[in-house]
């Protein structure tokens, strides 16, 4: 029990490693066009994010490409939309806060700015749970009648999405935890 209890901070910077791994990861993966295809439902949905693409919201469905396939008249509409050039920007952004969360160890107020926009992002993603109709199962119909979609029954899209709570969290403890640092490096002047 003690042990827990003394070690909370390498934990915090165990938070810290941990958001930094997945930002990293998945903000580097934004620059390959099937990272970029799969964020176009939640984008283009988005009514903070929407106007970073040219084209109407329900035309994407067009133009989708499965995981690991490139069909060249989607891969020509995405970059006509700004896919592309978005996403690789995204994921720039992505990866620089992970850096800041990273540098949180060993730089206070890096880290309270990394876990601040890590607080930020993972808000502005989970309100794709409200403006992205491909987070819910959808009614394909069947056989069978069915009860099992829509609310709240969360499609892999959703399961993703949802996962961004843990990281909400994580960010306004490395914030808090940076702050009391700083606080304390203030009052023993």
């Amino acid at each position: 029990m003690h042990f827990l209890a003394d070690t909370q901070s390498q934990f915090i910077n165990f938070i810290r490693i941990a958001t930094a791994i997945v930002m990293i990861w998945i903000g580097g993966l934004k620059a390959f066009h099937y990272e970029a295809d799969g964020i176009v439902p939640f984008v283009a949905n988005s009514p903070l994010m929407s106007f970073f693409y040219n084209k109407e919201t329900p035309e994407y469905k067009q133009y989708k490409n499965l995981e690991g396939q490139e069909i060249t008249k989607n891969i020509e509409w995405h970059k006509e939309n700004g896919t592309y050039s978005f996403s690789y920007a995204l994921g720039t952004f992505i990866v620089i806060i992970g850096l800041m969360n990273l540098l949180g160890i060993f730089y206070n107020k890096i880290g309270l700015i990394g876990g601040l926009l890590t607080f930020v992002m993972s808000l502005v993603t989970l309100s794709f749970l409200i403006t992205t109709p491909e987070v819910y199962v959808p009614d394909l119909g069947g056989d069978l009648p069915t009860e099992h979609f829509g609310f709240p029954f969360l499609s892999a899209a959703g399961r993703l999405v949802i996962k961004d709570a843990i990281m909400m969290a994580g960010g306004l403890i490395t914030a808090s935890e940076s702050a009391k640092r700083i606080l304390k490096n203030k009052t023993q002047f």
